[in-house]
């Protein structure tokens, strides 16, 4: 059975990272719940030209026409206050759950518990349920408070991965470059990929 993942998009900078992984899940077949706060809206259309709809249906077929190869029934996508969405509860947990790019904003309030908002709540019921959980927060320099906050997460059994490429494999783009942190999120929850050639390997 394909693995469920739950995505969330938050308002930090790094959009390409959080739409190329959600290509790349949807391609591996996976089914994949998606979150989006009003701050990734606004981030989507600034740095990627894309206006991403406020009301899921609409953003959830606008999605579909995106990546056309998609399995229809492998995407779904939740409002922020949906709390009757299957990742609401810890009796249907999602395979794994990344937040995408993640905000500090957000990583402060799942660090606290606060579950304020949807996607709070869906990283909630993953720790709790003792799931994988990701999260890529694209922020620099870190301070003080963000680097206790990403403890306590890591402390919690959260994987706290920064967008931050290496560049062995001699990158060519700004593709290659995105790539590359979407491949080390997809090994982090078990999705097979060919993204790139991975250290140690023949060209």
């Amino acid at each position: 059975m394909s693995p469920t993942v739950c995505l969330a998009l938050t308002g930090a900078s790094g959009m390409p990272y959080g739409l190329r992984l959600l290509e790349c899940l949807l391609a591996a077949d996976c089914r994949v719940q998606l979150l989006y706060s009003q701050a990734a809206q606004i981030v989507a259309r600034q740095e990627m030209d894309f206006d991403l709809p406020s009301r899921p249906a609409e953003a959830r077929k606008l999605l579909l026409d995106r990546f056309p190869t998609a399995r229809p029934d492998n995407l779904q996508v939740y409002g922020r206050e949906e709390w009757f969405a299957p990742v609401a509860s810890g009796s249907n947990p999602p395979t794994a759950m990344v937040v995408c790019p993640c905000s500090m904003g957000t990583l402060a309030g799942i660090a606290q518990g606060l579950s304020d908002n949807l996607i709070e709540r869906a990283a909630d019921v993953v720790l709790k349920e003792g799931r994988k959980l990701v999260l890529v927060p694209r922020e620099t320099p870190f301070s003080l408070i963000h680097l206790e906050n990403m403890l306590r997460l890591a402390r919690a059994g959260a994987v706290i991965l920064p967008p931050s490429p290496g560049f062995y494999h001699h990158p060519q783009s700004v593709q290659d470059i995105v790539d590359f942190v979407v491949a080390r999120v997809l090994d982090q929850i078990g999705v097979n990929h060919n993204l790139m050639r991975r250290w140690g390997e023949e060209a």
